[in-house]
């Protein structure tokens, strides 16, 4: 399809999306554990179960360094337009119902009593994988206005029962981004595990007090029927409740499980798109605005069309609702060296990390630790290395 639209001089623009049916991977990709499990359930061979994690951190990272990066950006003048186009929409939503499809496969394949411990882990770690995407795409549609959106980015959540992150991230985050006060914004030095002990409580935590408020304006007491939360939660506990009841108790370990590989995964999402980096600090007390050099970016592909182009976050957080499909990509970003699947790997061994990452926040700083987040349980040691990384 082209979108077709004009400069203010009057000038035509024509402009093609040529990713636009690739996008449709967006929507398969969640399916591969249930898919997966189906292929158990059929043939009986539990070795099925390991391909989507084979894809997902293997496959996807072999393929975002074959295919490279696209800095393409569509013209300002038919972002309006390709935002109008209900088929990048669509998907959005028929995304949704694809994350439950796996996980539901996936449980009930490890429900099965002659599943291997092995497969059970397999299952429970695709599922889980899966799920935590699943948050993205509640991101997506979360961050739009309509009830329609609300719900469908709540359906999104309550895979893995992370009922409260829309509320968090759209009033918590988005305001506090990139300064030390945001739970959800990691700090140089600090480890992703040190991180997720931080975040995951924290970012509840602040999604609870910003949502008890907010019914507290309307004269209601948290506990009601239009708490947005509960209403998450209450998916969430119908489902697993509904498991539970069909499997007996062994399925309690695979909902909590995977539930928190589900966390975990937004947790590491959040831990490399903002790491070390720090809005201005003004003279009256105040951060800044949040830029698109408030957070890492990167163009890689595949992994992109994997995830609705979640990997342009810089221009997500400097223009919060535009849409995946018109997000655009700037010169001079700070940039991460892999798609998300390779930085997650590359995030897990702390000293790893920092010696590739360190260096690029420093720059990024030109050398001055006090414009980055620092770990205050690190300064010391990153000021006696006289602002050089680790």
């Amino acid at each position: 399809m082209i979108f077709i639209s004009a400069t203010k001089s009057g000038d035509r623009i024509e402009y093609r999306d040529n990713k636009r049916w690739l996008w449709i991977l967006s929507v398969l990709s969640p399916s591969l554990p249930g898919l997966a499990a189906v292929a158990y359930l059929l043939s009986g061979n539990a070795w099925w179960v390991l391909a989507p994690i084979l894809f997902y951190y293997g496959v996807y990272i072999v393929g975002d360094h074959l295919v490279g990066v696209d800095p393409n950006n569509p013209p300002e003048e038919v972002v309006e337009a390709m935002a109008s186009d209900p088929y990048y929409r669509v998907l959005l939503f028929i995304s949704v119902p694809v994350f439950w499809f796996s996980f539901l496969a996936c449980a009930i394949a490890a429900g099965q009593p002659d599943t291997p411990v092995w497969a059970w882990i397999g299952l429970v770690v695709g599922a889980g994988v899966s799920s935590g995407t699943a948050i993205t795409v509640g991101h997506e549609l979360g961050h739009k206005l309509n009830r329609l959106d609300q719900w469908g980015a709540k359906f999104a959540n309550a895979v893995s029962g992370y009922g409260h992150f829309c509320i968090e991230h759209n009033r918590g985050h988005h305001v506090h981004v990139a300064t030390p006060q945001d739970p959800a914004s990691a700090r140089l030095g600090e480890s992703l595990w040190r991180f997720a002990c931080r975040e995951i409580p924290g970012t509840a935590r602040r999604g609870w007090q910003m949502e008890r408020a907010r019914l507290a304006r309307k004269g209601l007491p948290f506990w009601h029927w239009r708490n947005d939360i509960l209403q998450g939660y209450a998916i969430t506990l119908a489902v697993d409740g509904a498991l539970i009841a069909s499997f007996g108790w062994t399925m309690l370990a695979f909902v909590l499980l995977h539930n928190l590989i589900g966390w975990l995964h937004l947790t590491i999402a959040n831990y490399i798109e903002h790491y070390g980096l720090k809005r201005d600090l003004k003279d009256d007390g105040r951060y800044g605005p949040c830029e698109p050099r408030h957070s890492w970016n990167t163009n890689h592909i595949i992994s992109n069309l994997m995830l609705f182009h979640l990997q342009r976050h810089s221009d997500h957080h400097a223009n919060p609702l535009r849409p995946y499909q018109a997000l655009r990509s700037f010169d001079d970003l700070p940039t991460l060296p892999s798609g998300y699947p390779g930085t997650f790997l590359l995030a897990a061994f702390p000293a790893l990390w920092f010696k590739v990452m360190d260096p690029k926040v420093i720059a990024w700083a030109g050398g001055d630790l006090s414009k980055t987040n620092l770990d205050p349980k690190r300064a010391a040691d990153y000021r006696a290395r006289g602002g050089t990384a680790a």
